[in-house]
């Protein structure tokens, strides 16, 4: 409000007065208590009531108009250090990211001065002297941030995490645990939980959780791998029901998985172990003879030479192989068990027949050499013996040696400047080169020759 305008209304209210007291000349007692009164003009109450209304109107504004810039300057205020907080902040995190790490340190040590309640930073910090290889202080960083807020997801899952790369896989899972029970359908937390269940062979534990994560329902991309995990955990619950002698549960637990999944080899063989357990020599073989041909793996071309041979019972395995490579003949995995079959068994003309037939199809292999060198010096043909020893040893009249990678452990044929495995520079050395460099050879004593010897 101008002067000009407030002189103005003190003009009019005058006049008003004026006039209404010219016809209003009437006096007006009021009573202030029962033996006091006071007496005024009709005009005088009625204008000092319109002053005591207005004055106590420009008081009621003037308080809410200074109350409010009050609290925005305060609002201000708490938004410019916020913003410039948050600035630090960011800035920090970046060089984090960027490995810069000391100077990470600096600008998110100066967050934290500045707002000390702040939990992202907090968590920044804890990620920092993580890379920084100091787990313990990390730890207590996110300690002080579940004080400030106990219900922080971030905070617990970041606590589970540090928790288990310090190796404290009991703290982690408790952790975990407690993240699930403030978010039942954590995902990630369900995962990593089921994961350390499974890195301790706490099967049923394992089991539950991943119960728990198909209920969650994964997308859709991840449907069929948590499907398969499940029935891998329901196979090594059945697999321990055999050790804890509860065969009947275990053969009927690893017949449904395999009903779900017939092409999982590790279930048709412990299948055949359950029933090996219960004496069930025959349904052991049938359902090792049937894992191989429709699976086709050696392993169980591996189980059952041992259970007849340690039966003394060859004829059976020999006549299933004998009858079995007629319909079979171009698989040569079952040609290679069934030549070694008769090598073992001292069959040496038959072994020759079927490691033979593997050489001409031209496949080069140590394991077909081996057993072909073995079957020739048994026929005490030396010559023929030692070429096949050369091959499978990978020896030709170049004796050429072998390198590996010393960083990723990889062979390679020849001597290079980059591993082309895991892409090291400089790591191609002979094989077995450090455990040749710390052997140390025998000491020779000085020989004393006489004269005339």
């Amino acid at each position: 409000m101008t002067f000009m305008a407030f002189l103005l209304l003190c003009i009019f209210l005058i006049l008003f007065f004026l006039y209404f007291w010219g016809i209003n000349p009437h006096l007006v007692t009021v009573y202030l208590m029962s033996d006091q009164s006071v007496t005024y003009p009709v005009s005088f109450v009625v204008i000092a009531c319109i002053v005591a209304g207005l004055t106590l109107g420009i008081v009621a504004y003037l308080y809410s108009t200074i109350t409010y810039r009050w609290s925005r300057w305060k609002k201000d205020r708490t938004e410019k250090k916020q913003r410039e907080v948050n600035a630090i902040y960011r800035e920090g995190v970046s060089r984090l990211l960027s490995g810069d790490l000391k100077k990470a340190r600096t600008l998110l040590q100066k967050t934290l001065d500045r707002d000390p309640r702040n939990i992202e930073t907090h968590i920044a910090m804890a990620s920092l002297n993580s890379q920084e290889g100091n787990q313990a202080e990390g730890l207590a960083l996110l300690d002080k941030a579940k004080s400030l807020d106990s219900k922080s997801r971030e905070v617990i899952f970041k606590t589970a995490a540090l928790q288990e790369e310090m190796g404290n896989d009991e703290d982690a899972m408790a952790s975990y645990q407690e993240l699930i029970a403030l978010e039942k359908d954590n995902r990630k937390a369900l995962r990593s939980l089921r994961e350390l269940y499974i890195k301790h062979e706490n099967w049923k534990e394992a089991l539950e959780a991943q119960r728990k994560v198909l209920k969650t329902g994964p997308g859709a991309d991840r449907m069929s791998e948590e499907k398969e995990k499940l029935l891998f955990l329901r196979y090594e619950i059945a697999r321990q029901s055999i050790i804890d002698n509860d065969i009947d549960s275990a053969k009927s637990e690893l017949k449904d998985v395999i009903r779900q999944m017939p092409d999982f080899t590790p279930a048709r063989v412990t299948l055949g172990d359950a029933y090996v357990a219960q004496g069930h020599d025959k349904d052991a073989a049938k359902t090792w003879q049937e894992g191989y041909l429709k699976l086709g793996k050696s392993v169980f071309l591996d189980r059952l030479e041992d259970y007849y041979i340690e039966r003394e019972d060859p004829s059976s395995l020999l006549k299933f192989f004998r009858e079995t490579v007629l319909e079979r003949g171009e698989d040569l995995i079952f040609r290679l068990f069934y030549g070694k079959l008769c090598l073992r068994l001292e069959m040496v003309d038959e072994a020759l027949e079927q490691l033979q037939a593997i050489e001409s199809s031209g496949l080069e292999t140590p394991q077909v050499h081996l057993l072909l060198a073995e079957a020739h010096r048994r026929r005490n043909r030396p010559e023929e013996a030692i070429s096949e020893y050369q091959k499978a040893l990978g020896v030709t009249n170049r004796l050429r040696l072998s390198y590996v990678c010393e960083s990723c452990l990889t062979k390679a044929p020849e001597w290079s400047s980059r591993c082309p495995s895991c892409g090291a520079w400089g790591t191609i050395a002979l094989v077995d080169r450090k455990a040749i460099l710390a052997a140390k050879p025998l000491e020779i004593n000085q020989m004393v020759v006489h004269h005339g010897e």
